[in-house]
């Protein structure tokens, strides 16, 4: 039936080829995308190449595309910009770093020593006050009514024990005459000294009285500055209860602060020869210094779960920069050495040959050079050895180098003489062929360079 049937025939021949290059596509689908990929990478990569010429100077592009074709030896040792700085010869002082607070000198908790109304304020929330200042007062009336009952009953007995040494001097007068018994003179005596035990539980009363009044009128103990009132006038106040006020002393103030117990044996040798210290405080950032102060004591003993050892120092405060309990860093300036290297500690690095420094030398490399370093003050560090006074050292730009390296300095130390007004770099320099569009000398490239510069 399929021979007699051309038709049919003829759409199996028509539909063959769509079966068969199937897999052949499938094939093709990868193979095109990575064709399109390498095409991306390469734009990638010219684009980059056209950025860079864009961004180099004249000089440095020259180079690039001088010896060694275009990217050629010429590329590879071209000179690294870095910022150099010298080694210097000065004094650094010796400072030990240790966190702190301020804490007052007297902090006074202002309670009633008897019970009473508070019937007056007598100071105003955050006032400056004086050792004497009036603050406050307890009604006194009912002590000075208890005054006056303890005054009348030590006068009472102090007649009775007047009237029984009368009768003890009769009776001894009639006891020689042998008019009354011994035992009444005895009894006679021993009333005496009853009625001078009373008259003496008397007067204590009375005293106690007359100091319950003082202590009606509560004073200030010391020179500070008043917090926040913590009752109000009207209320009872039990003795050694209830809280009136704080009084805070602010001038002068203290810090205590803390260092590792291996930097005690050096502090303790300044302090036994008799130095006065001196202590910087710091805010919390460290950024600001807040007052200038001295060391005035070492606690006695060493944290042994910190492992420090507590200072403190005294501030005069006349700013009242230092608020109580405020945190601080404290900076204590133990020693100053002089006439020594000092570099800054950007050119300071750490890596297999140790501590080391980029030197610059006469032919404008740097060479790696091992040192040793002392002391330092945050910025700069002393160099024990390795370097003298007058070497230049790498302080920007060493990520960037190697031993040997060729570099160019662009900051620092010698910056003034890489940049000659004329030379290659300087600005008159790359404005010069944009300018004209054929500098003389140029090479090629230059030219070309030019010209393109010139169109835009």
């Amino acid at each position: 039936m399929n021979e007699s049937s051309p038709i049919r025939t003829d759409t199996a021949r028509a539909y063959q080829p769509d079966l068969e290059p199937g897999p052949t596509r499938r094939r093709a689908r990868p193979l095109r995308w990575m064709l399109l990929l390498v095409a991306l990478l390469g734009l990638g990569a010219l684009a980059h190449r056209w950025y860079d010429a864009r961004q180099k100077p004249e000089g440095e592009t020259a180079a690039v595309h001088g010896k060694g074709g275009r990217r050629g030896g010429g590329g590879h040792d071209m000179p690294q910009a870095v910022g150099v700085a010298e080694v210097a010869t000065g004094d650094i002082p010796v400072v030990l770093q240790g966190l702190g607070t301020v804490t007052p000198l007297a902090t006074v908790t202002m309670r009633s020593q008897i019970s009473g109304y508070l019937t007056e304020i007598g100071f105003r929330e955050g006032q400056t006050v004086k050792r004497g200042d009036y603050l406050a007062q307890i009604d006194p009336r009912p002590y000075e009514a208890l005054l006056a009952q303890y005054q009348g009953q030590l006068a009472r007995d102090q007649a009775l024990l007047q009237n029984s040494k009368l009768d003890l001097e009769r009776f001894r007068r009639l006891s020689q005459q042998d008019s009354i018994s011994k035992q009444n003179v005895d009894t006679q005596g021993a009333l005496v000294k009853q009625n001078e035990g009373t008259v003496a539980a008397d007067q204590a009363l009375v005293d106690q009285q007359k100091l319950n009044i003082t202590y009606t009128r509560i004073i200030s103990p010391v020179d500070g500055r008043v917090g926040l009132r913590q009752v109000d006038q009207g209320n009872y106040i039990t003795a050694g209860n209830t809280a009136i006020v704080v009084v805070t002393q602010l001038h002068p103030i203290s810090v205590v602060f803390t260092l590792p117990e291996d930097d005690v044996a050096r502090v303790m040798r300044r302090v036994r020869a008799g130095a006065k210290l001196a202590v910087r405080a710091y805010d919390r950032g460290d950024s600001h210094e807040i007052a200038t102060g001295t060391l005035d004591t070492v606690d006695n003993q060493i944290d042994v779960t910190t492992g420090t050892v507590k200072l403190r120092a005294l501030f005069q405060n006349d700013d009242e920069a230092l608020f109580p309990n405020q945190f601080v860093n404290a900076k204590l300036t133990v020693d100053t050495v002089t006439n020594a290297a000092l570099v800054p500690n950007a050119a300071i690095l750490q890596g297999t040959p140790g501590t080391y420094v980029y030197l610059m030398d006469g032919d404008e490399k740097v060479t790696v050079r091992p040192i040793k370093t002392g002391e330092t003050d945050g910025t700069r560090t002393v160099v024990l050895d390795g370097l003298k006074a007058g070497d230049r050292v790498v302080t920007d730009g060493t990520d960037r180098l190697r031993d040997g390296a060729p570099v160019r300095v662009t900051s620092g130390a010698g910056a003034q003489s890489q940049l000659r007004p004329d030379g290659p770099g300087s600005p008159g320099a790359a404005a010069a062929p944009a300018a004209t569009g054929t500098p003389e000398g140029g090479t090629p490239q230059q030219e070309r360079r030019g010209r393109r510069r010139q169109a835009q």
